[in-house]
């Protein structure tokens, strides 16, 4: 099946996300972990380190202890021909049209990256949106995150708030960061209802930028690694002047 199914296609619009299993070939993957592999080993930016984020538990700088701990590789895209083939992949282009129409652009402001969540200073990622940073006529993009290794809760895999993409949070349940605050019991009932996503290599989730995510540490003794790119309709244009447009876009023609 090279599309999404009616159910799969009734649990995204439920839920805010639906995942695929296997559904990018082997080959395709062992040359994306081949090059992070390399790339995370030299350090070959532009990278984000663990010590720029300032995430509970991360090193204050990236002179302390673990501060050189990569985060993500930036602006996948323009680091080898592989991840091009990753974000127009035949199998992931049909199921995107689907959920956002015939016509698709590859924002490269946002994602675009690949991430590795390392052992013991991989941090965990709170619970939010990412349209909270994002400025486009409508909320209206999807993520798709593809699986180099194993994803578990062990390693930090990705959290989901079903059906959290149809909610709008009151300003008070969100600290300054538009993370959601921890110490309110409306929103631990909310959180409470989190499913964790675990993945195989292979693997690939598609997620509305509305829908309520978050990461844990990593408490395993191998790097989790992903893929992230986002994508929307050609009808739905980042606002000017904002990070959004900062950036090229692909159109990725049908």
């Amino acid at each position: 099946m090279n599309c999404l199914t009616e159910k799969q296609l009734a649990d995204f619009h439920r839920d805010g996300f639906v995942g695929v299993k296997g559904l990018v070939e082997s080959s395709l993957v062992n040359r994306m972990v081949q090059y992070t592999d390399r790339a995370v080993a030299q350090e070959t930016g532009p990278v984000e380190y663990e010590a720029d984020l300032g995430y509970p538990g991360s090193p204050v700088s990236r002179q302390a202890a673990g501060g050189r701990t990569l985060r993500r590789l930036l602006k996948a895209i323009g680091r080898n021909p592989v991840f091009m083939d990753l974000a127009t992949h035949p199998d992931i282009l049909i199921r995107l049209r689907q959920l956002l129409g015939e016509e698709l652009v590859l924002p490269l402001a946002h994602h675009n990256c690949i991430m590795v969540k390392a052992p013991r200073y991989g941090t965990a990622t709170g619970w939010h949106q990412d349209i909270r940073y994002w400025r486009y006529q409508r909320p209206e993009l999807v993520t798709v995150l593809l699986a180099l290794n194993n994803a578990t809760e062990a390693n930090g895999c990705l959290q989901f708030i079903p059906g959290s993409h149809n909610f709008t949070p009151k300003p008070e349940q969100l600290d300054e960061k538009e993370f959601i605050r921890l110490d309110l019991p409306e929103n631990q009932t909310l959180i409470g209802r989190a499913v964790p996503i675990v993945m195989a290599a292979g693997d690939v989730v598609f997620f509305h930028c509305r829908t309520f995510h978050a990461a844990g540490s990593n408490k395993d003794g191998e790097s989790r690694k992903s893929v992230l790119f986002t994508y929307r309709s050609s009808d739905n244009p980042p606002l000017a002047e904002t990070r959004s447009s900062s950036s090229p876009e692909l159109l990725l023609h049908a």
